[in-house]
């Protein structure tokens, strides 16, 4: 009997953004591809968390008024608790409450179900739009540095139910790995690219997400804060890249690639890029 045929990618979400572009070492990977992730993060995975109650600390002053004005503005303008929680999955897979402002119609997912924000967005009121594209709902989660459960700079943690309901863990190849460290505030990723939307989003959130787990450093973490920073001010990704001198799309593909154990059987084989 011949052997099953791997499974690939999924085909095509309907609600993918039609400008995105395509990424063909990424997207011919096979989901059940095996990555193997060094497990010596370096001495600044030692300290990080010094690090973060540090910076989370010295930024929370600045923090609480912005956090004020916009729960009075949600308060104002939009029925319904001014702060959220909603359960992530953290480092190895622990699971923890994030706190946020909401930026969407209270309840609203008793009535749209579980799914990932679209540009355009009905769900989001006029003034939580603003919220995320400044970043400003995020704020709170400096409350969730403090208690340990985050860093500032690190992996978007994930709900539980999304994982499962869009088979993360068997359609992303790594997507385990990304929880060797602790979810951020900000990140690599989230400096990089959109949102997620479907399930090639996270795959390709997902190779810079390892990028950081290897390569986590503190001149890495200051530069990605000031680009986020930046990005708050509408700053793109290629801007972003230039100035803070982030890696390049080649260079964290060539990592990911090098750490692909072996493709499953009757997969073709991985080409290694070599770094720009």
């Amino acid at each position: 009997m011949s052997a099953a045929p791997t499974t690939l990618l999924t085909p095509p979400n309907s609600s993918a953004p039609a400008n995105r572009e395509t990424w063909p070492e990424i997207d011919r990977l096979p989901a059940d591809t095996v990555l193997d992730i060094r497990a010596d993060l370096g001495w600044y995975a030692a300290v990080k968390t010094a690090f973060d109650y540090g910076a989370a600390l010295a930024l929370l002053p600045f923090a609480l008024v912005l956090i004020g004005l916009a729960a009075l503005a949600v308060k104002l303008t939009s029925p319904g608790p001014v702060f959220y929680t909603q359960t992530r999955v953290g480092l190895n897979g622990r699971k923890y409450k994030i706190i946020k402002i909401r930026s969407m119609r209270a309840n609203v997912e008793a009535t749209s179900g579980i799914q990932w924000s679209q540009k355009g967005d009905s769900r989001v009121t006029p003034i939580g739009k603003f919220l995320r594209t400044s970043h400003i709902d995020e704020l709170p989660q400096l409350l969730n540095v403090l208690m340990g459960d985050m860093s500032l700079v690190g992996p978007r943690p994930e709900r539980p139910e999304v994982i499962q309901a869009k088979g993360l863990n068997h359609l992303v190849p790594g997507y385990r790995h990304r929880l060797r460290v602790k979810p951020g505030v900000t990140g690599l990723a989230q400096c990089q690219l959109d949102a997620d939307s479907d399930v090639t989003s996270v795959r390709y959130k997902i190779v810079y997400d390892l990028y950081y787990v290897e390569n986590q450093s503190l001149f890495l973490d200051l530069r990605l804060i000031g680009a986020t920073l930046l990005r708050a001010c509408k700053a793109g990704p290629s801007t972003l890249r230039r100035l803070f001198l982030l890696p390049s799309r080649r260079t964290v593909a060539a990592g990911f690639l090098a750490n692909v154990v072996k493709p499953p059987a009757g997969a073709a084989p991985v080409a290694v890029l070599q770094p720009a």
